[in-house]
């Protein structure tokens, strides 16, 4: 494991002897646009990890994606060596579909703190959520950035994450009605507190998330990747392709279904991903948004 290595998969070719608030934005984005967020190895018969040695072979050398208890974890090891005062939370996500917060905790994340600030850096949740610059860990502050406005508010010591987007051209109206879209302009997160956490903390999890008929990973195949100019996302058979900000205040959002055959050199062609055993696309309805 090697630091050199890493950024080769990212591409990030910066400084590393700052450790500012530039070289963090600069290294984290890097990695959201190198490294996808996906869960395939549910759906092609193997087994996530949360040691950390397997997870750097798998995203690094083998240059596949990850879920957060893979990315933040190999964020967090990558900043920790660098000098960054990083440190590991856990989050409970928002479902939309139950309007409730998971009783689970099953979201990592990274925080850092830079000349006495506190920022955010989760490079492991995907889609139109995923943010794309650090995010100051201050109430009630609008953050705007190019997926759109983030916020965090706290409450008795319990910090939420909400994100209002633009609104959506869809030129594929048989799509208008997915439930791959999200409904809500204004969305809940999830929700945090500052109580430090070790990978340890999520071993339950990890297992629980990767084996339950409940669980949203089980249900889907999902694969995304942030780009230049918005994300793009594989979930089961339908194919997303989203450019934020392309008119005023309105992200197109385009959608192709896929044939089986088109499924692994779609994700070739716009993942970089090539997998070592037989994917086995699933989206059962109903349980996921962008």
């Amino acid at each position: 494991m090697n630091l050199e290595e890493y950024f080769a998969r990212t591409g990030y070719k910066g400084s590393l002897e700052k450790q500012d608030l530039e070289t963090l934005t600069d290294i984290f984005q890097h990695h959201i646009r190198a490294v996808p967020f996906e869960n395939l190895s549910i759906h092609c018969g193997e087994k996530i990890t949360l040691e950390l040695e397997p997870v750097y072979n798998k995203i690094v050398q083998r240059k596949r994606g990850g879920w957060c208890m893979e990315n933040n974890q190999l964020l967090g090891w990558v900043l920790k060596r660098l000098g960054y005062d990083a440190s590991f939370l856990g989050a409970y996500v928002f479902n939309p579909h139950q309007n409730a917060y998971a009783t689970i905790m099953t979201h990592l994340l990274v925080k850092v703190v830079i000349d006495g600030k506190a920022y955010i850096v989760d490079g492991g949740f995907g889609v139109s959520y995923q943010m794309w610059q650090p995010m100051e860990l201050v109430s009630g502050k609008d953050q705007p950035q190019a997926p759109g406005v983030f916020r965090f508010t706290e409450k008795n010591a319990i910090w939420y994450l909400e994100k209002m987007r633009r609104k959506q051209y869809i030129p594929n109206q048989n799509f208008s009605n997915s439930d791959l879209l999200e409904k809500k302009e204004c969305r809940k997160v999830y929700m945090f507190s500052l109580e430090p956490r070790t990978v340890e903390d999520f071993r339950f999890q990890c297992t629980y998330l990767q084996t339950s008929p409940d669980s949203l990973f089980t249900k889907k195949s999902i694969c995304t990747l942030q780009t230049t100019d918005g994300f793009r996302a594989l979930i089961g058979w339908t194919l997303t392709e989203t450019t934020y900000n392309y008119k005023e205040n309105m992200d197109l959002v385009e959608f192709i279904t896929l044939e089986d055959e088109e499924v692994e050199k779609t994700l070739k062609e716009k993942f970089n991903i090539t997998l070592d055993r037989k994917l086995v696309p699933i989206n059962v309805k109903g349980f996921y948004t962008i």
